[in-house]
């Protein structure tokens, strides 16, 4: 059987290749940080992790992992409520509760699993869940593994969310489901009109804030300081492997009993380990870092800032960000591959983005700052831009 399927495989990812839509992975042998060393020894700066705060190679950090290694061990091999829970993973859900404002948290191994666990438990067929057009495709998953009716809204478009919000008045409960920044475009849900919106229509408001969380917001807290929305908002999901030390490990913060039925229902919760000791530690340190200054973050908006108006000066088309995130815009899935090879040989590590990570004639590279970038490895970055989009006809 399988010399079919294999053909059928071959062809596939042969029609993937011609389309230019085929996905090379790039070595790395180094820390994740600014600048990074490649497979081959060659350095190069570093413009597309999620290390935005600049804490994934962070010594405090480091060496919170080692020690909790040392004493607690290397791993749970264990689910929570079996055998898995430490009082590590209840002090780091405290500290992502007080972070946010909320009142209690869950861990799961990955917010794709915090997303994808979040829904089923809590709704049924009676209920409706209203989705924005751009959410991540770990929220769409989740959606599809629940029962509940859905509908889905033009991103951040608020005429278009109340009317799916009036079509759904037909069921028992509503939820409005949002990311914080959309991570292809860098654009911020509009929380406050979102909080209005599910006040009126008697819904309910969940946000992803993988890629806001640490970097909008006067001080970095995510979307709901930036709104002044703390307390309307009822779910919170989240990622530790953005700016809270780039590691692995999600969360699910918001409502008391909301968490409390997901510890007893969510599938990827129960059926998973707990996330390792080390990195509940390390998590715990990045939360006491980001309690004793605002350095980190004033540090990327900073850059942020410099980084999108230097480009714009030089012509390049970037979708408008509120974040860490600049799209650069070449809408062509070959030419983005072709860019991004070509500042490689400019010492620069970018990625193209192209379908069905972005929709068809959408191909970008999306930068990404981080507040371990200097001012010489932006003027660096931005050279290489302006050279390369020279080069290739874009400017």
């Amino acid at each position: 059987m399988y010399g079919k399927f294999q053909k059928h495989l071959q062809d596939t990812l042969d029609e993937i290749r011609e389309a230019g839509l085929y996905k090379n992975e790039r070595n790395i042998a180094s820390a994740q940080s600014a600048e990074i060393t490649l497979q081959d020894g060659s350095k190069a700066l570093n413009f597309c992790a999620n290390n935005y705060l600049g804490l994934a190679d962070n010594p405090r950090l480091i060496e919170a992992a080692r020690k909790a290694m040392e004493i607690r061990g290397y791993g749970m091999s264990s689910v929570r409520f079996i055998c898995g829970t430490q009082d590590l993973h209840k002090e780091l859900e405290k500290a992502i509760s007080d972070y946010f404002h909320t009142e209690d948290a869950i861990l799961y191994a990955s917010c794709f699993d915090a997303n994808g666990g979040v829904f089923e438990p809590l709704l049924t067929a009676e209920d409706a869940i209203i989705s924005d057009s751009l959410n991540h495709a770990s929220i769409i998953d989740g959606v599809r593994l629940c029962k509940a009716q859905r509908y889905r809204y033009a991103n951040a478009d608020m005429a278009d969310l109340e009317a799916k919000l009036q079509e759904a008045q037909a069921q028992r409960f509503r939820i409005i489901v949002t990311d914080g920044v959309f991570s292809m475009d860098g654009n911020v849900a509009p929380m406050d009109k979102i909080c209005d919106l599910a006040e009126k229509y008697d819904a309910l408001v969940m946000v992803d804030e993988s890629h806001s969380a640490g970097v909008v917001g006067p001080t970095g807290h995510g979307v709901a300081e930036q709104f002044g929305c703390y307390g309307r908002i009822d779910i919170f999901t989240g990622t530790l492997g953005k700016a809270f030390g780039g590691a692995v490990g999600g969360f699910t913060t918001g409502r008391k009993e909301i968490i409390d039925l997901l510890r007893q229902r969510s599938r990827p919760y129960l059926f998973s380990n707990s996330i390792p000791p080390m990195i509940a530690a390390a998590a715990l340190e990045t939360f006491k870092i980001l309690g004793e200054s605002n350095e980190l973050h004033d540090r990327l908006v900073e850059n942020v800032n410099y980084f999108r108006d230097k480009m714009l000066s030089a012509g390049f088309d970037i979708k408008p960000t509120q974040s860490a995130i600049c799209a650069v815009m070449l809408y062509d899935a070959p030419l983005s591959q072709r860019f991004a090879a070509a500042m490689a040989e400019e010492g620069i590590f970018v990625t193209g983005f192209y379908y069905p990570v972005v929709p068809q004639g959408q191909a970008r590279i999306r930068v990404q700052m981080s507040a371990a970038h200097r001012r010489e490895h932006l003027d660096k970055a931005i050279a290489a831009f302006i050279k390369v989009g020279k080069k290739l006809g874009v400017l």
